[in-house]
């Protein structure tokens, strides 16, 4: 490993600090790291060459932009936490140098996490393509109101869900705005996409879960109004009558580093709190 990337979170000063201290502890060990913060859209930096890793100092949503604005690099990306502990961000800041210890000694682990691609049609015209890591949302912005969303599985027509929104989510994203809808966990090295009406008018619409090769296909009908297509929580375009949204797997993959200090079941635990018995989390002995 010769240089890398800390990114921080756009204006936290503290996570900025942070990364001046990591740049010094890089720099006596011979090697280079550049400091840079996360610019939105369309101010993305690019980044410079030759990095091996990129560093991420911020919480999950600073790691979903870094992965959106340089995933597709195929560059490692490790996070870390600079508030509670992340489900992307599994690093905690108390454990940066002891991880980077373990990085530099080539002693990591790196998960191949799936990602999506929302393109936007217009008129049969794609005009908007992004990629996704968490999921990508269609929903409306007035309150108390439903939109109809005709779906289609690789041209195979579904159903026209009645409903508050849909969620087209990763595995990744099974633990952000899916599980809050009600959706399932899944592990998040899986390839398949998850398909989660929000709220629907008829109860028997349930989540689905489908396979990484399809494409998910959605439409607005003409009398639709104040719709919207937000990607990760972070960008979106608004949406009109008729437009046609396409799911599907990336080309690419997102390669996350590991946590060394803890797995994905220590973070479900942590982070949802099972097993906690009176505030104190029950000890397990093992069979």
């Amino acid at each position: 490993m010769q240089a890398v990337a800390v990114v921080t979170k756009k204006g936290k000063v503290d996570a900025w600090e942070a990364g001046r201290a990591l740049q010094e502890w890089f720099a006596v060990r011979g090697l280079t790291a550049h400091l840079m913060e996360n610019e939105p859209e369309p101010d993305v930096l690019p980044l410079p060459e030759r990095i091996d890793l990129i560093i991420v100092l911020g919480g999950d949503g600073t790691l979903l932009g870094v992965a959106r604005h340089y995933g597709h690099q195929g560059i490692p990306l490790l996070g870390v936490n600079m508030g509670g502990l992340g489900f992307l961000t599994e690093v905690a800041l108390p454990e940066l140098y002891s991880s980077m210890e373990q990085v530099l000694a080539g002693h990591y682990e790196v998960e191949s996490r799936m990602v999506l691609t929302a393109t936007l049609f217009r008129q049969g015209k794609s005009i908007w393509q992004e990629h996704v890591l968490n999921d990508a949302v269609i929903n409306k912005g007035a309150l108390a109101r439903i939109v109809e969303l005709t779906t289609w599985i690789d041209d195979e027509y579904l159903t026209t869900y009645r409903a508050d929104g849909l969620i087209v989510a990763t595995p990744t994203g099974s633990t952000a705005y899916t599980m809050s809808a009600g959706g399932p966990i899944a592990y998040p090295t899986l390839r398949q996409i998850i398909l989660l009406p929000i709220c629907p008018f008829t109860l028997s619409n349930r989540p689905l879960i489908l396979p990484d090769t399809v494409c998910v296909a959605v439409t607005l009908n003409e009398k639709v109004r104040d719709a919207y297509l937000t990607l990760d929580g972070q960008v979106g375009q608004e949406l009109m009558p008729g437009d046609r949204v396409e799911v599907r797997a990336a080309p690419h993959n997102l390669k996350l580093v590991k946590s060394p200090h803890r797995s994905f079941f220590q973070i479900l635990r942590t982070k949802l709190g099972w097993g906690e018995i009176a505030g104190q989390c029950a000890e397990v002995v093992p069979a």
